[in-house]
Formats: structure tokens, C-alpha cells, sequence
């Protein structure tokens, strides 16, 4: 994998917010669905998706950052060289100290040294593995399954739960390491990254997004497909609408955890010009205009 933050465009260290910003405009220009069957922007799509999943989590960032890991996340190998071990004891010369160890391996050292042989364990319960699960936004919203696997190389089923959030932990009990002495499994607690959505924005249980609208539609009103977390939906444009107008879809926003009745979208409306205005849009603004001015800055 490339240096994920090449990937965004960005400098390495870059703080988080300028990755979610580079990732938010990458992801806008490069969506499939405004590139149908552009296999090279379908590629690079999924190299700026992966670069932000490793980089929204902030443990794997920091140990990027500091040189601990590469940008596959696999450990860099601390290196040891012959001269470190060139003026040890005789017999022991070039000889790294580690390879003792690692003839005793399985057997429990510590335990023979103090005394613990024998003796009968109390029961412990077993210690909670800890992982990060990345999700779409609409996956977060409207609930998914999704199957993980463990650094244990254990792999779970996960039931994501609608209305689900970026940061929050999902626990499963019991299925963690397992306890000593009789003592219970752990659990497994699951951190949720929630990658952010091109277009919605999520602001409680409300859903926010910007729509254009043509000045037809805007001046003499109508009636548009406006994308949801559900699908598109039918949404009338009043007479007269403008730039920051405001309208509100009840129920197509995000379901609450109690009850499961759901916040609100709201689409603002974003008022577009043709690409090439022809002669005649001219002619008619600038004839409207010497009859009917208005000021809109004070």
C-alpha cells in the first residue's frame, strides 16, 4: 500500500482534521456513482477509502507517525547488527542474548523461578481483546452485519445496530481470552469508525445535505429526487426558493436507540446557473435588470 497520506494529498503528521477534509473531497470527486464504469476512478476511490480507514484510527496513526508500522499496519522489524554484541563476554561474542529465550519457549520461566510450581491458580477471568471496525455511513445509519477477525485469528459475526455512531463500542461478552483457573472468557469490544458520507452529514439523529436546484426549478418551483439513507425520494421545491432554503423530510433522518423513531433530513437547496449561459438567459436578465434591480449586500 502507498503512504496513505500521499494518497489524500497530504503531508505525513497532517492532524486529523485535515485527513477527514482531503478524504470528504476525494471521496466527493471520485464516488462511483458519478463515474459509471471508470474502472481508474473506481480504483482510486478505494485507494483514498483504505488510506482513511488507516489513518481515522489514531492508534495506527500515531505508530505510522513514529515509524512502528508500515502503511499495511505489519510492524517494522527492530534491526540488530554484529557489532552491538562485539564486545560481550568470551563465548558470547556476536551472539544476540535474545536466542537464550527463546529456547525456553512455552515453558513458564517465571513461574519455576518464584516458586509458583504446584501451586493451584485462583480463578482469573480472561483479559477483553479490543479491535476497530470501519463502516460506511449509510451501513451506520440504517444497521448491518459485518464479520471481523481477531488478532487471536478468532472471527465473530457483528451485529451493527441502527442508528449506530462513529467512536461507539459494541461488547461481546464472552468472547474474548480465555479466563485461567475455571475463571470466565473476557470480552471483545469493538470500536466503531464511521467513514463520513460524500453528501450527508450527521448532526444527533438529523441528517443533513446540499441539493442543487436549476433557476427554473428554484424560480417557478417543482418537484425533484433528493437522495436519503433510504433512497431517492419525491421532494417539492416551493415557488421562489433560493440559495440556503431550507426543507425538512420527516422521518429520514437517523433511528433513535430508545423507541426507534427517527430524527429529521434536512436539504438545503443550492441554486446552480447553466455551465454556458446562451444569449438569450443574457438578454433576458440584463433587460430584467435595468427595471427591476435589488441589492443583496448592504
Amino acid at each position: 500500500m502507498r503512504d496513505p497520506y500521499q494518497v489524500l494529498g497530504l503531508k505525513k503528521g497532517a492532524k486529523t482534521e485535515e485527513v477527514k477534509k482531503a478524504y470528504r473531497k476525494l471521496a466527493r470527486d471520485l464516488h462511483p456513482d458519478l463515474h459509471p464504469g471508470d474502472a481508474k476512478a473506481e480504483n482510486r476511490f478505494k485507494d483514498v477509502s483504505a488510506a482513511y480507514d488507516f489513518l481515522s484510527d489514531t492508534d495506527k496513526k500515531a505508530r505510522y507517525d513514529r515509524g512502528e508500522i508500515d502503511a499495511s499496519g505489519a510492524p517494522r522489524g527492530e534491526r540488530t547488527y554484529y557489532r552491538t554484541y562485539a564486545d560481550g563476554d568470551s563465548g558470547t561474542r556476536y551472539h544476540d542474548p535474545r536466542e537464550f529465550f527463546r529456547d525456553f519457549e512455552g515453558m513458564d520461566v517465571f513461574s519455576d523461578i518464584f516458586g509458583g510450581r504446584g501451586r493451584k491458580r485462583a480463578p482469573a477471568r480472561g483479559i477483553d481483546s479490543r479491535a476497530t471496525l470501519e463502516l460506511d455511513f449509510i451501513d451506520a445509519v440504517n444497521g448491518t452485519t459485518r464479520e471481523i477477525a481477531l488478532s487471536s485469528g478468532k472471527r465473530l459475526k457483528v451485529n451493527i445496530p441502527p442508528g449506530s455512531n462513529d467512536g461507539q463500542v459494541l461488547r461481546l461478552k464472552g468472547q474474548g481470552m480465555p479466563g485461567s483457573g475455571g475463571g470466565g472468557a473476557g470480552d471483545v469490544l469493538i470500536e466503531l469508525k464511521v467513514r463520513p458520507h460524500p453528501q450527508f452529514e450527521r448532526k444527533g439523529n438529523d441528517i443533513y445535505a446540499e441539493v442543487p436546484v436549476t433557476l427554473p426549478e428554484a424560480l417557478l418551483g417543482g418537484r425533484i429526487e433528493v437522495p436519503t439513507v433510504d433512497g431517492r425520494v419525491q421532494l417539492n421545491i416551493p415557488e421562489g426558493s433560493n440559495t440556503g432554503s431550507r426543507l425538512r423530510l420527516r422521518g429520514k433522518g437517523v433511528p433513535r436507540a430508545v423507541g426507534g423513531a427517527r430524527g429529521d433530513q434536512y436539504v438545503t437547496l443550492k441554486v446552480v446557473l447553466p455551465d454556458k449561459p446562451d444569449s438569450d438567459l443574457k438578454e433576458f436578465v440584463k433587460n430584467w435588470s435595468t427595471r427591476h434591480s435589488y441589492r443583496v449586500r448592504s
